[in-house]
């Protein structure tokens, strides 16, 4: 996961990044640091993977200063998870990564990796209906979008309308977008939905087709979506 140096560098980033939520309630904290870790295990280690992410998990959300840690297992590829973390500032996460647990968790996970885990670290820059607490049945969504550096205050404006217009929409639980903090024309959105039809509703609404239109002119890499349910 993350090295000293890369979370020095990272942490010297988010001291000189302050930029408020558009948030409609409590679940999105001032100061929060939030990341996103992907992470691919070999085909044949799924199940002891599973185990060890859920412990790691559990432990997690145990430890002073966290906000959120959710496990997401992915629909299409069982062999690929994503986590999901919040910290009520940089010092609760810097504890974290230094905790024995977390050190622990690292040197298990390490033998059953088919891929470098991919680790983004940022702040929300736009929360609808934020919330927190994960739901079994919900379909969880993480997209990474990478626009062109000129290109991100308009990709911003975008997701700023996209997060009022996903809200409306029935069966959204949540809709948070953030913003990576290495690289501020990167972004992570973590979206919830009561169902599949609910998702599939969204994904053919015209706010959402508007949205991909802008979208298109400013990508700087591939649309990158994943689908994913909750780790039990």
């Amino acid at each position: 996961m993350r090295s000293f140096f890369r979370f020095a560098v990272w942490l010297s980033i988010l001291t000189a990044i302050v930029r408020p939520a558009h948030a409609q309630d409590d679940a999105v904290h001032d100061g929060a640091v939030y990341v996103a870790t992907y992470v691919e295990v070999m085909p044949n280690a799924v199940a002891v993977g599973a185990t060890l992410l859920r412990d790691y998990r559990d432990a997690s959300r145990k430890q002073d200063g966290n906000l959120r840690f959710d496990v997401l297992h992915e629909m299409a590829r069982p062999s690929r998870f994503a986590i999901i973390e919040a910290w009520k500032d940089i010092a609760a996460l810097g504890a974290h990564d230094k905790a024995i647990g977390t050190l622990q968790f690292r040197a298990k996970l390490e033998p059953l990796e088919d891929a470098p885990n991919d680790e983004r670290i940022g702040n929300v820059i736009y929360a609808a209906k934020a919330t927190n607490a994960t739901r079994p049945t919900a379909i969880y969504v993480v997209t990474h979008v990478d626009v062109i550096p000129p290109g991100k205050d308009a990709c911003m404006a975008a997701f700023r309308a996209m997060s009022i217009d996903t809200a409306n929409e029935p069966g959204n639980i949540s809709y948070q977008v953030m913003q990576q903090a290495n690289r501020g024309n990167h972004f992570t959105v973590v979206e919830a939905w009561a169902s599949t039809k609910a998702r599939d509703a969204h994904a053919m609404a015209a706010h959402t087709r508007s949205f991909r239109e802008k979208l298109t002119p400013l990508a700087g890499a591939l649309y990158d979506e994943r689908f994913y349910r909750a780790l039990d």
